[in-house]
Order: C-alpha cells, then sequence, then structure tokens
C-alpha cells in the first residue's frame, strides 16, 4: 500500500495563511531596510543627479524583471533611464552604456555570471558603477563604486531559494531612488504629464485648456442680441449653450432651461434678458477632471472658461472630457 501523502495532508496550511505569511515576511524585510537604510544611498542619489546621461539600469533572471521596472519607474519620473539585459550586453549592446552613464547592476549573490561584461566595461571606461546586493563580499560588491545592500532576511518561499523577498526589497529600493530624485529635482504633476499623454495617467492630469474649443467655435451673442439670432448662433454651434459677451468678457450665459423659463415671450426678448447672470466658469488651467466634477455636480453639460479677469477663452463639453478618458 502507498504511503504517500495527498496533496492536502502534505499541506494542512490554507492559501490565506500562507499568503499572510509571505507578506509578513517580505514585509519585515521591507522594514528592517527602511530602518538601516544602505549608508551610500544618499551618495547614490546625489551621484545619479550628476549624471549627463542616463541611469543603465541591469540583472539577470528575476532581477532582470525588476531591474526593466525601475528603470521604467525612474524614466517616467525625470530620470532618463534604460534596462539593458546582461546577456544582450555580451553581444554588442555594451555600446549603449557611454562615459556619460552611471550603472546600477542587481543581483542577489553579487556573483551573476552574466553581469561581468558589464562590470568591465564599467571599470574599463571609469562609469559609475553601483550595486544592490545582499553580499557586499561579493564580486559585484567589491567591483562597485557605491554599495546598496540588502537586508539579510529570508525568501518567503517554502524552500528559502526563490527570489522574493529579496527582489521585493530591491524593487523597494529601487522606488526610493527614483522618487528621491524625483522630489529633488522639482518634479511636477506637469512633467509628469509630459511622459504619460496617453491612458488613465495622462487624462487625470489633462487640463482644460488641452481640450476646450475657442474663436470661432465658441457661440457668442451680446447683451442686445435678439433671441432670434441668438438661438441661430446656439444651434449652429451645437453645444445647447450661448455665451453672453462684453468687450471679451463673459457676462452671463443661455442655456436649454433659460429658453424653456422664457419660452412664452422668448422672441421678443433680447439675449441679456433671458440670459443667467453670473455663470459658473473655470479657469483655462484648471485640470479637466475638475471640470468634469463642476458640470456632474451641477447637472450641466458645458462649461465656459475664463482667465483670471473674465475673459472668455473657451469652452468645454462634458463630451470632450468623455473622449480625453475622464470619467
Amino acid at each position: 500500500m502507498s504511503t504517500a501523502k495527498t496533496h492536502t495532508e502534505a499541506h494542512s496550511e490554507t492559501p490565506s495563511e500562507i499568503a499572510r505569511d509571505v507578506i509578513r515576511i517580505e514585509a519585515e524585510a521591507l522594514t528592517a531596510m527602511g530602518a538601516a537604510l544602505p549608508s551610500d544611498f544618499d551618495a547614490v542619489v546625489a551621484r545619479l543627479l550628476e549624471v549627463r546621461g542616463r541611469v543603465i539600469v541591469s540583472g539577470m533572471g528575476k532581477s532582470g524583471h525588476i531591474a526593466a521596472k525601475i528603470a521604467a519607474t525612474m524614466a517616467s519620473t525625470g530620470t532618463p533611464a534604460q534596462y539593458v539585459h546582461p546577456g544582450e550586453a555580451s553581444h554588442g549592446d555594451l555600446g549603449m552604456i557611454t562615459r556619460e552613464d552611471a550603472v546600477i547592476l542587481m543581483s542577489n549573490s553579487g556573483e551573476t555570471r552574466e553581469l561581468a561584461d558589464i562590470i568591465a566595461h564599467c571599470r574599463r571606461f571609469a562609469i559609475p558603477l553601483i550595486a544592490i546586493t545582499k553580499k557586499a563580499e561579493s564580486t559585484l560588491g567589491q567591483q562597485a563604486d557605491f554599495l546598496l545592500t540588502l537586508p539579510n532576511a529570508p525568501e518567503a518561499c517554502a524552500i528559502g531559494m526563490a527570489p522574493t523577498t529579496s527582489t521585493t526589497c530591491t524593487l523597494a529600493l529601487g522606488d526610493a531612488l527614483a522618487v528621491a530624485m524625483m522630489r529633488l529635482r522639482g518634479f511636477e504633476r506637469e512633467n509628469f504629464l509630459a511622459f504619460h499623454p496617453g491612458g488613465t495617467l495622462g487624462a487625470q492630469l489633462l487640463r482644460v485648456s488641452s481640450v476646450m474649443h475657442r474663436g470661432d467655435a465658441l457661440p457668442v451673442v451680446r447683451e442686445s442680441t435678439p433671441m432670434g439670432e441668438t438661438l441661430l448662433e446656439m444651434t449652429a454651434k451645437g453645444f445647447g449653450v450661448a455665451a453672453v459677451v462684453e468687450d471679451g468678457r463673459l457676462l452671463a450665459v443661455i442655456t436649454d432651461g433659460d429658453l424653456r423659463r422664457n419660452l412664452s415671450d422668448l422672441m421678443a426678448r433680447t439675449a441679456g434678458e433671458v440670459a443667467t447672470r453670473n455663470p459658473r466658469s473655470i479657469l483655462p488651467d484648471a485640470l479637466l477632471s475638475e471640470a468634469l466634477g463642476v458640470m456632474n455636480t451641477n447637472k450641466i453639460s458645458a462649461l465656459f472658461a475664463v482667465d483670471e479677469s473674465g475673459q472668455l477663452c473657451g469652452l468645454v463639453h462634458i463630451h470632450d472630457a468623455l473622449r480625453a478618458g475622464v470619467a
């Protein structure tokens, strides 16, 4: 009779218990690293801020995946960075690494053979080399100009070998570098938008001025404009509203609601007699998401943009916000 245990018998822990254990192990390592940040951290940030070229980030295997993510984070937050695969580097891609660059190499053991050619290239051309490793006495640790040592914490996997805790700590350390440089560079929301023009991030940071309608596209009338002409202007421009303007300043707005409230003698009136005074408006440099919030709160579909002196600059419609991905 077989004595082999079933999977259930061999593992009495529930998946949730295993998950909590993994998270606890990694969280403890992160806490330890935060409490005892590598001594070279400030010097590394200062050196990277001086780099005239790019920050080259590399690693093999799981460290390589983390390296690619860190390079992407740096590049999107104001630090030109690029991931270079160590295997490809040995077959020609070393030419991507110049004297103007700095290199961050990641290896938990510090003895990853595939990193040897990049290490030699950095030493040959005096390229600053930053090591992220658990082993300060390793080949990588000894060759590096700056050393960011990972905490001596166990991996979270059952056999203690699969990169888990070490890659989590490496990722957190890379994020810390990127954010530190981001803040010291004075990298703001506007800069972030320049690197994220697409997708949800870009949409959230769009300004009203980037989508608003301007010039001849705007439905504009004067206070003395007869309502017959005003209706033609509203119909021609297709926004369901009209701006009552004098000397370029927005005085009032005519909406469908204003038309309904004055329906009995509408055609005998002027735009100024029908319009709603002191209308809601928004600054052109306000976030598009803010404009959408104003429209939703007040149950309106269009909002005029005016500058600080009240001059009419444009119009944003709720459909413009939806097309831009702000929802």
